[in-house]
C-alpha cells in the first residue's frame, strides 16, 4: 500500500477505495514486521483495530469525518494515552498506566486519529541519541549501526520505516529536529506556547514543546492545527489565534524571500558534507528568487552551556516528584523511608538522567544560583534580543540541523560533552521559544541523511512550514 500523504490516504478513504482496517492492519504489520528495530515500546493491536472499525462505521452511516480521519499515528512514551502505559522510557515508570489523556491526544482523537502506539524515547527525553532508553536504543533507518538521534528517536525512526504517517514527539532542546535531521523527514518544534503542555511529562517546563514528526510539510501542518491552540489546564499555553496552516503554507513565495545565514552556524569544524549540502540548498533558494543575508549571532558560543544550566535546573526540580512513595518504581530493599528515596531513585533512573539532575541540583544550591542559574537566565535574554532583531531583517535563518551526519551508537556515550553539542545548532531556537523546523536536504557522500535547520519569529509556524516546503519542492 502506497501512501504519499495524509491527502492521498484521506482521499482514498472518503471514496471507500479502502477502508481504515485495512490502514490500520498494513501498519500494524510494518510494525511487528519492524519489532527488532525497538521503535515501538507499546503497540496498540486490538485498541487501534478497534479503532479503526469504529471510524468505517461512521463513515458508512453518514457521519462527519474528522480533519484526520483515518490518519495512523505514534506518540513518544512521554505523552499521556488513558489506559495505556506511560514509562517515558524510564525503568521508575515502567509499569505505569495514565489516568488520562494528553490535551494533544485529545484534540487529535476528536478529529478521527488512529494511534498506532507509543514510540521509544531518551529516558525522560534526556539525550541526543536514544541510547538512554531503558528498553534498548533503537538503530537509524538507513544505517542501523548508527543512531536515529533523540530524544524522538523512536518517532523519527517510526515516521522514516513507515510505521506511522505522521509522529508526535517532544523537543526541549532539539529533540523533535535533530532526530528529523537524522532520518530524513520533516521535524517541527512550534512557538513556546503554540501547543498544550498538558499530559507531557515534564523534563524542562520552560523549554519543552510537543512537536511533529511527518514525511512532508503539509502533513504536519495539518497535524499542528488540530493540536494549536489554547488550553485552560496549561497556564503557558497561548490565546493567540491559530490559524489557517495548510492554507498558510501555499502562500509563500521564494521570490523575494530573504535568508539570513549566520556565519557562527558555519564553522570550520563544521561537517564537509553538512557544509556542502546545506550552503548548495541556499544557493539554489538564491537562484530561485530568495535574498541571501549574511547576519551574526554573536553569542551562539554560550548557547549549549546556558542551556545545559537551565534545563538541568528545571529538570532537578520536576524529577523530584519520581521519589518511590506515591507511583511508580519502588526499590524492594528499602528498610526505612530514608532509604527508600535513595534507593528507589538510584535503581530507577538510569546514568544520563541522574547526572542531569546532580547538574540541576547543583547550579541551584546555595552559593552557586546566582553564579549559574541567574546567568544562564540573563544569557537567555541577550539571545532574545539578537534573534528579534535578526529575525526584523529577515524572514528565515537557516543553518544545518546537525555538525555532522548520524553517529555510529556507542562513539559518543563516553564523552557526554561531545553528545550534547549535537544540539549546538537547535538549542538556540529552544532558548528563544521560536518555532523551527528541520527540513531534509538528502544525502551525504556515505550515504547518510542531512537535515536544514529553519527558525522564524514567534507564532510564524505557517510561513515557516511554508519555507520549509519550498526547500523539499526544489529537490
Amino acid at each position: 500500500m502506497q501512501l504519499s500523504s495524509y491527502e492521498d490516504l484521506r482521499a482514498r478513504l472518503l471514496s471507500h477505495a479502502v477502508t481504515c482496517e485495512e490502514v490500520v492492519r498494513f501498519y500494524l504489520e510494518r510494525i511487528d514486521a519492524h519489532r527488532d528495530d525497538n521503535i515501538y515500546i507499546t503497540v496498540f493491536h486490538e485498541r487501534a483495530l478497534d479503532r479503526a472499525r469504529s471510524l468505517d462505521k461512521k463513515l458508512r452511516d453518514g457521519g462527519r469525518p474528522g480533519k484526520l480521519f483515518g490518519m495512523p499515528l505514534a506518540i513518544k512514551d512521554n505523552i499521556a494515552i488513558k489506559g495505556s502505559n506511560l514509562t517515558c522510557a524510564s525503568k521508575i515508570l515502567e509499569h505505569y498506566e495514565s489516568v488520562y489523556d494528553a490535551t494533544s491526544v485529545q484534540r487529535l482523537d476528536q478529529e478521527d486519529a488512529v494511534f498506532l502506539g507509543k514510540t521509544n524515547m531518551d529516558e525522560f527525553a534526556m539525550g541526543s541519541s536514544n541510547e538512554n532508553s531503558s528498553f534498548g536504543n533503537v538503530p537509524n533507518p538507513f544505517d542501523k549501526t548508527r543512531v536515529p538521534g533523540g530524544s524522538s528517536g523512536g518517532s523519527a525512526a517510526a515516521v522514516a520505516n513507515g510505521l506511522a504517517m505522521v509522529a508526535l514527539g517532544s523537543d526541549t532542546g532539539g529533540s523533535v529536529r535533530q532526530p528529523a535531521g537524522f532520518c530524513d523527514i520533516v521535524g517541527m518544534k512550534p512557538t513556546y506556547g503554540r501547543i498544550s503542555r498538558y499530559g507531557l511529562v515534564a523534563f524542562a517546563s520552560s523549554f519543552d514543546q510537543i512537536g511533529v514528526l511527518a514525511r512532508n510539510c503539509d502533513d504536519a501542518a495539518l497535524v499542528l492545527g488540530v493540536m494549536a491552540g489554547k488550553d485552560g489546564r496549561d497556564a503557558t499555553s497561548s490565546s493567540h489565534v491559530v490559524p489557517d496552516y495548510a492554507s498558510e503554507i501555499t502562500s509563500v513565495s521564494v521570490e523575494g524571500l530573504k535568508i539570513g545565514v549566520p556565519k557562527e552556524f558555519f564553522p570550520e569544524s563544521l561537517n564537509q558534507d553538512v557544509s556542502r549540502m546545506v550552503k548548495g540548498k541556499l544557493a539554489e533558494l538564491r537562484d530561485k528568487g530568495a535574498e541571501l543575508v549574511d547576519i551574526t549571532l554573536p553569542d551562539s558560543a554560550y548557547a549549549i552551556a546556558a542551556y545545559y544550566v537551565l534545563v538541568t535546573a528545571e529538570a532537578s526540580a520536576n524529577l523530584a516528584r519520581f521519589d518511590g512513595a506515591r507511583y511508580g518504581y519502588r526499590s524492594k530493599d528499602a528498610t526505612d523511608l530514608a532509604t527508600m528515596y535513595v534507593s528507589s531513585r538510584t535503581e530507577g533512573f538510569g546514568r544520563e538522567v541522574k547526572r542531569r539532575i546532580m547538574l540541576g541540583t547543583y547550579v541551584l544550591s546555595a552559593g552557586y544560583y546566582d553564579t549559574y542559574y541567574k546567568k544562564a537566565q540573563q544569557v537567555r535574554r541577550v539571545f532574545q534580543d539578537r534573534y528579534r532583531e535578526a529575525l526584523e531583517k529577515v524572514d528565515v535563518i537557516a543553518g544545518p540541523t546537525s555538525p555532522f551526519p548520524p553517529f555510529g551508537i556507542g562513539d559518543k556515550t563516553g564523552n557526554p560533552l561531545e553528545m550534547y553539542l549535537a544540539d549546538v545548532f537547535t538549542v538556540p531556537a529552544s532558548i528563544v521559544g521560536m518555532p523551527a523546523v528541520s527540513v531534509p536536504l538528502g544525502f551525504d557522500t556515505l550515504n547518510l541523511p542531512v537535515g536544514m535547520h529553519l527558525v522564524c519569529n514567534f507564532f510564524e509556524e505557517g510561513k515557516l512550514l511554508g519555507i520549509a516546503k519550498l526547500v523539499q519542492r526544489f529537490q
